[in-house]
């Protein structure tokens, strides 16, 4: 017998939300490589989008890109408009894509993040808090995604292992015909 539980993917939302927050703020300016600091707001956007797709990743998407330009000095409105872009692409076709394959999703991450640092640092060039094309791309964009890609790696081994697993209910084996 299967329980439904609906407020489940609310309450992981949730506490997905509050650790990745708490992150952002405390963990992401002291941890640094070069000039480039992880994002856990792009990491949440993605699990969400991952996981859920939909409208709901892209919401996830727009405010936490919201969060991380209010917690910035960078323009409001810029990560807000990546995240939920990105939200947007890695939630489009299938659901629950961070079960089973943690190297797919990995790739997926890693291009998403690629992308969204890549055009951030790109516009903040162009607003003037960035020196040059090669700040830009060798000591910003490229440390941030590989620190994001490094911090993405536990959330993602945590959510392909939870939902492969999410149907024994008992914790025990289930037998072949599941009592």
């Amino acid at each position: 017998m299967q329980v439904a539980d609906r407020n489940r993917e609310s309450r992981s939302t949730l506490v997905l939300a509050i650790i990745c927050g708490v992150c952002q703020l405390a963990l992401a300016p002291n941890i640094g490589l070069g000039n480039g600091r992880a994002n856990f707001a792009l990491i949440f956007s993605a699990c969400v989008a991952l996981l859920v797709g939909g409208r709901r990743a892209v919401l996830a998407g727009f405010f936490a890109g919201l969060f991380f330009d209010l917690s910035t000095t960078g323009p409001v409105g810029l990560m807000a408009f990546c995240l939920t872009v990105s939200s947007f692409v890695l939630g489009l076709q299938e659901r629950n894509r961070m079960s089973g394959d943690l190297m797919v999703t990995l790739a997926l991450f890693g291009g998403a993040s690629l992308g969204v640092s890549l055009v951030y640092h790109l516009a903040m060039l162009l607003v003037g808090q960035a020196d040059s094309i090669l700040d830009v791309l060798v000591f910003r964009t490229l440390p941030t995604t590989l620190l994001t890609i490094v911090f993405f790696v536990p959330f993602a081994y945590y959510f392909s292992r939870m939902h492969v697993s999410g149907t024994n209910l008992g914790g025990g084996r289930l037998g072949k015909r599941g009592f």
